[in-house]
C-alpha cells in the first residue's frame, strides 16, 4: 500500500481572495499596497500547492 499526498487545500486562496473584498472603501493610495499583499499571500499558497 502505498501512501499518497493529501490533496492541496485552497483555503490560502481564499484568504488571500478576502484581502480584495472591502479594497473600494480603501483610499486609492492604499491600493498598491493591498495588491502586494494578496499577490505575497497568493504566492505562498500557490507554492505550497506544488511543494516548491
Amino acid at each position: 500500500m502505498t501512501s499518497q499526498p493529501s490533496p492541496p487545500t485552497t483555503s490560502g486562496i481564499t484568504d488571500a481572495l478576502a484581502l480584495l473584498h472591502d479594497l473600494d472603501e480603501l483610499p486609492t493610495a492604499d491600493h498598491v499596497a493591498r495588491f502586494a499583499a494578496v499577490h505575497n499571500s497568493l504566492t505562498m499558497a500557490l507554492s505550497s500547492i506544488d511543494e516548491v
